[in-house]
């Protein structure tokens, strides 16, 4: 029996040296997701949509890639792993074995974020802004590099356009015989990356919201974001046990759209 199903094949390396060392994709969505935001705040800053010198947004992106890399590591571990971690806390140095999480990194945006913007005497929410323009395109790119990675698939359905991945079956079944899924690592490219790229470029550019409602597009961002994240939760398989009836990617999206909605209807201090 042969199965009409494609049979995800798809190879983690682009270049591969050894069983574990090469370039993988993964590694280059990271790469290029950094390089294509400082590209966007540079470009940003020699129109004078933002406050951040241009001279200044090499050293911005490098505290947001330390945000990401470390927030995105400790909350994987603490937010769907934490008996892992627990019973070794090594395990948090062993980055060759992966695991991210994005509310992780997203906590250590913030904070990378709030020692910047003292640092430099810039206003938090202007550069919330600022990041959340571009934070899409590394998103769009690791949902991409998360679907050749073969990892994160969705639930089992029989729509015509599922996948297989071997991966998500231990049984010794043939391939063949594996339930296909959705894979949901490309619906949430397009929702969370592709689509929210779209509109907050638009909105930051075509907009007047960046001196009239500092924080707006941030609150737009993780509004955006929640939504998007929530509605592909439906076809994505749990990645760890539920709270409450609930996934943790959509428990923690929740919280993001509340934080989301404060800042869109906040009322701006002054040079805020």
């Amino acid at each position: 029996m042969t199965s009409s199903y494609w049979i995800h094949d798809l190879s983690p390396f682009l270049f591969r040296f050894s069983d574990t060392l090469g370039i993988r994709y993964y590694g280059l969505a990271y790469v290029i997701g950094f390089v294509g935001a400082w590209w966007l705040m540079l470009r940003a800053a020699r129109h004078g949509r933002t406050t951040l010198p241009a001279a200044l947004v090499g050293d911005f992106v490098v505290a947001l890639v330390l945000g990401v890399l470390i927030g995105g590591r400790i909350g994987y571990f603490l937010l769907y792993q934490f008996a892992a971690v627990r019973a070794d806390p090594s395990i948090l140095l062993r980055i060759w074995e992966g695991g991210m999480s994005f509310h992780g990194g997203l906590v250590g945006v913030l904070v990378a974020l709030g020692f910047y913007a003292w640092r430099h005497r810039q206003s938090f929410v202007h550069l919330g802004d600022l990041v959340a323009s571009v934070a899409p395109l590394g998103l769009f790119l690791g949902r991409i590099a998360n679907f050749i990675n073969g990892e994160l698939w969705g639930k089992e359905t029989k729509v015509p356009w599922a996948v297989i991945f071997p991966q998500s079956d231990d049984s010794g079944l043939p391939v063949h015989l594996i339930a296909p899924r959705h894979p949901s690592q490309l619906y949430e490219a397009f929702l969370e990356g592709f689509v929210l790229l779209l509109l907050l470029q638009w909105r930051f550019w075509r907009s007047d919201l960046l001196t009239r409602q500092p924080g707006r597009i941030a609150g737009e961002y993780l509004c955006g974001y929640a939504f998007a994240r929530v509605v592909c939760e439906i076809f994505r398989e749990p990645d760890a046990s539920l709270v409450l009836g609930l996934s943790r990617g959509t428990l923690y999206s929740l919280a993001m759209f509340a934080g989301g909605l404060w800042l869109i209807f906040r009322r701006p201090a002054r040079g805020a």
